[in-house]
């Protein structure tokens, strides 16, 4: 998967920082979801404009380290996935 050409920079909705291509939901704010213990599930569920695809590409796109930070078994689901 080549997350590039589902995360990209929009300074005019989130300062510049990487969102999800055609909705308002930056990175940051995604993986913040899962720090708090959100499932795929309930993620997908809350903003219907989030595709299962554009969540990988998400964490795909995002700092490894800092994905590996968040201690959310779900999380670890999603990227195993990519992997794949």
């Amino acid at each position: 998967m080549d997350w590039r050409k589902l995360i990209h920079p929009n300074p005019k909705t989130s300062a510049g920082k990487p969102e999800v291509k055609e909705t308002r939901l930056s990175v940051e704010f995604l993986l913040g979801l899962f720090a708090a213990g959100w499932t795929e599930e309930k993620v997908l569920e809350k903003y219907p404009a989030l595709t299962s695809e554009k969540l990988c590409a998400t964490l795909a796109g995002a700092d490894s380290q800092l994905v590996s930070s968040i201690a959310n078994p779900e999380l670890q689901e999603i990227i195993d996935r990519i992997k794949e």
